[in-house]
């Protein structure tokens, strides 16, 4: 169940938010257990049952180290039991497969490979077991003693399925006791409706203009063509990733939970570290919470700074995906940070902005090549479409049709990456609370008529592409 389907809009989120508010307080979470259970289990029946044990085996070991203190060389033992245990866990349903083909490729043997199903949401969930047990251990957070306060931290609906990835020490007092307000339950509404916007306009718009064009031989492409479906690739991850945490951040509002920000604005970046600063920051800090800094970080001088960088950044491609394209792309950002770390940062600083910012986004929208293609032949071909190696010419006829069919939704994506348009309803905000009655009305209908235009260019790309008179007269 996805937050933009019918059934979780129209059927499963009003029945959860009525039974949620009509139940008693001391009731409020096991409420809200049983719905994201229920949650869970619409889509994978059976393998909630992975969830379930993930939640009672995290539960207990939890305890066990609380209660182990005393004995370091046991509480030793027993984290690497829990660590290996979870990513055994998440190792045999998500990589197994990638694992063996590879075993397989490798000594050119024919193992094999089991049809393992792959339970959603497993990453995130498997992460925030470890994050909650590493709390307890380092004392940032006390063990859970009621196990369905457990559960409902690991399986809570609004951020199991795409994040962010909620810290246990950011939401044990929130489990505990929290306030649901008018207020905060107007923000939630607000700031779902956005992030379902950006998930169902703009992401899925760009994302059929990225899949038409992926679709094709990359080497038949020309240069024009390969560059608006990277492009149009690069809006449609952002908007895909920030709307759900945009609609989880919403949807977590709305039952009392304060979620961290896990977005901001990414593509105004000025160099590949502070892109990483920006994009799904709930994981970067994961791994620097939990394997960046005990690896060492930049303690034990720069050849180990580098070695734990490029350790760090090879697990981020990992994690997004079980494919060695994935392992390239997370290697790749790691590379450019370790050079930013030698270098190039200071380069950057002593740069202008606007050629700051071209770099950043130019190794960003080239690497997004390796995270989209499904082998390491289409993305080089892709890329050679790219830089004009492939001699398929630079713009062609293809070309011309996406952007003139499909440049609006563009536009509209680059306009909305960026905080202009916050800025120019924060302005006239700031404008109509220090004006006339007469004078803040207008400011006020100004900065709703902001948003309202890029609305409007939103349902006139819809339209056009629903019915379009115009298609049947090109040719």
């Amino acid at each position: 169940m996805v937050f933009s389907s019918p059934v979780f809009l129209f059927l499963f989120l009003p029945i959860m938010l009525l039974t949620y508010f009509l139940v008693p307080r001391a009731l409020k979470n096991y409420c809200l257990l049983a719905g994201s259970l229920f949650f869970y289990a619409w889509g994978e029946p059976v393998l909630v049952v992975i969830m379930l044990l993930s939640i009672g085996m995290n539960y207990l070991f939890a305890l066990i180290v609380d209660a182990r203190r005393d004995s370091s060389a046991q509480l030793k033992w027993i984290m690497a039991v829990m660590i290996a245990a979870n990513l055994g866990i998440l190792i045999v349903f998500k990589y197994a497969q990638f694992l063996i083909g590879s075993l397989n490729t490798l000594l050119s043997i024919s193992i094999e490979i089991p049809d393992i199903p792959l339970p959603i949401g497993i990453s995130f969930f498997t992460f925030q077991s470890i994050s909650y047990v590493i709390d307890v251990y380092r004392k940032d957070g006390e063990a859970q003693k009621n196990p369905f306060n457990v559960g409902l931290y690991i399986s809570l609906f609004p951020q199991l399925i795409a994040g962010p990835i909620v810290r246990y020490q950011t939401i044990a007092a929130q489990i505990k006791e929290r306030r649901e307000t008018i207020a905060g339950f107007a923000y939630g509404i607000r700031r779902f409706i956005i992030g379902l916007g950006k998930k169902v306009i703009i992401a899925d718009s760009c994302g059929s203009i990225a899949d038409q064009i992926f679709a094709q031989n990359p080497a038949d492409l020309s240069s024009g063509l390969a560059w608006i479906g990277i492009i149009a690739y690069t809006f449609q991850i952002y908007f895909d990733f920030s709307g759900y945490s945009d609609m989880a951040i919403g949807l977590a509002r709305m039952f009392g939970f304060n979620l961290l920000e896990n977005f901001n604005y990414p593509y105004i970046s000025k160099s590949i570290g502070e892109f990483w600063r920006r994009w799904n920051i709930s994981l970067g800090s994961w791994f620097r919470d939990y394997v960046y800094i005990p690896l060492g970080g930049n303690r034990k001088g720069e050849v180990h700074t580098y070695i734990n960088l490029l350790i760090v950044w090879t697990l981020t491609g990992v994690w997004h995906g079980a494919d060695w394209t994935f392992v390239l792309w997370g290697t790749y950002n790691g590379l450019f940070i370790m050079l930013e770390k030698a270098f190039l940062g200071k380069m950057l600083k002593q740069s202008s902005r606007v050629f700051a910012h071209v770099y950043a986004m130019f190794v960003v929208v080239t690497g997004f090549v390796f995270f989209r293609s499904n082998s390491f032949s289409y993305a080089f071909s892709y890329l050679g479409s790219m830089f004009g190696f492939n001699g398929s010419g630079s713009w062609g006829i293809d070309a011309s049709f996406q952007l003139a069919e499909n440049g609006i939704i563009l536009v509209i994506a680059l306009i909305a990456s960026t905080p202009l348009l916050k800025k120019v309803c924060a302005s006239l905000e700031n404008k109509a609370k220090q004006s006339s009655n007469l004078r803040a009305a207008g400011y006020r209908f100004a900065a709703t008529g902001s948003y309202s235009i890029v609305l409007l260019m939103s349902v006139v790309y819809m339209i056009s592409n629903t019915f379009n008179p115009f298609i049947y007269f090109r040719f």
